[in-house]
């Protein structure tokens, strides 16, 4: 059951003395969201305030009603997102600087919801292969029988690809194509996307699937030495759907709907949809930039050019109760 943590409430409601400042609950690790904090706060003198909210985040603002201080929510998969829209815990962001640096397929179409960074489901695959290019369809190819690894069907990365498999192929082919990959597994689906990584490298299977960012986290050495020869060990390679681009999710933000300082909020989004936002997206977290004018982190450019999958992101997300049924259908975790 939800219970409201009335001292950080307290602490946080506003005062009219302290006007510029912005309420930020998120679900992601306050320190990968710290340092764009620290630059908006810099750069503007508005105050962040960050409350991590590991889960519940929706259920948590929803409980607290027009009484909740939070003014940006932010979170990881766009799964996440809809479900802040579906609980009826936001309002549309009017800023037109979010509509002219995002595409159109990484925001939602009534402005409840923006895309902030995105991270692919690439491939990543035993070096000796010497792999030039794969499609997320040759994962359900017999030649990889017993050479695949993979973290839970049921986790929303892993979801995610699913719907955007439904909404290329639909739900029939979907399953068939699931079940293909299921056929394929050296082992029960587990663990996360470094460890498939770990996996490929210790020889327990030749193939696998992991997002963006562990490469550039593996690769720089953040995860200590062990990781490091994890990410350097393998190749990584960008699969296409058939007629479309590489599967992305997203980390992304909506501004509360009782949000006592709303326009801090956007200001906040504006800030990090900026170029100079973006950035630190990319140098801190080896996230890929929904802006078009923004670096791309050199490990992560290195991994070749990015084609984002045409497929709304709405639109994936509007397919995830579809793509968990499939899960349990065909028993990929099992």
């Amino acid at each position: 059951m939800f219970k409201p943590g009335l001292l950080v409430l307290a602490a946080l409601v506003a005062s009219p003395a302290a006007a510029e400042e912005v309420n930020v609950y998120t679900t992601r690790e306050p320190g990968l969201f710290a340092p764009l904090a620290k630059a908006f706060t810099e750069k503007t003198g508005i105050k962040v305030n960050t409350v991590f909210v590991k889960d519940g985040l929706a259920e948590r603002v929803a409980a607290e009603g027009e009484a909740s201080p939070a003014d940006l929510l932010m979170t990881v998969d766009v799964g996440n997102l809809v479900d802040l829209v579906e609980k009826g815990v936001t309002r549309p962001i009017t800023s037109p600087s979010v509509a002219a640096a995002v595409p159109a397929n990484l925001r939602a179409a009534d402005g409840s919801w923006t895309a902030l960074s995105m991270r692919a489901r690439l491939v990543w695959a035993d070096k000796a292969l010497k792999l030039k290019s794969i499609t997320y369809a040759d994962l359900a190819d017999p030649k990889w029988k017993g050479q695949i690894c993979i973290r839970s069907g049921q986790h929303p990365y892993n979801t995610a690809l699913i719907a955007a498999t439904i909404a290329h192929e639909g739900p029939e082919k979907t399953k068939a194509w699931l079940a293909g990959v299921k056929a394929n597994l050296a082992k029960k689906p587990s663990g996360g996307d470094r460890d498939v990584a770990r996996d490929i490298l210790g020889g327990l299977c030749k193939i696998g699937v992991g997002n963006s960012y562990y490469v550039g986290l593996m690769r720089s050495g953040k995860g200590g030495p062990a990781q490091k020869t994890w990410g350097d060990g393998v190749d990584v390679l960008l699969p296409t759907f058939a007629g479309g681009g590489t599967h992305v999710n997203i980390t992304g933000a909506a501004v509360a709907k009782n949000a006592p300082h709303a326009a801090a909020a956007e200001k906040l989004v504006d800030y990090l949809v900026s170029p100079e936002g973006q950035a630190i997206y990319a140098e801190q977290n080896f996230e890929y930039p929904v802006n078009r004018a923004a670096t791309v982190h050199p490990t992560i450019a290195g991994l070749g050019a990015l084609a984002v999958d045409g497929v709304s992101i709405a639109e994936v997300a509007s397919r995830r109760k579809a793509a968990s049924l499939l899960v349990d259908e065909v028993g990929f975790d099992q």
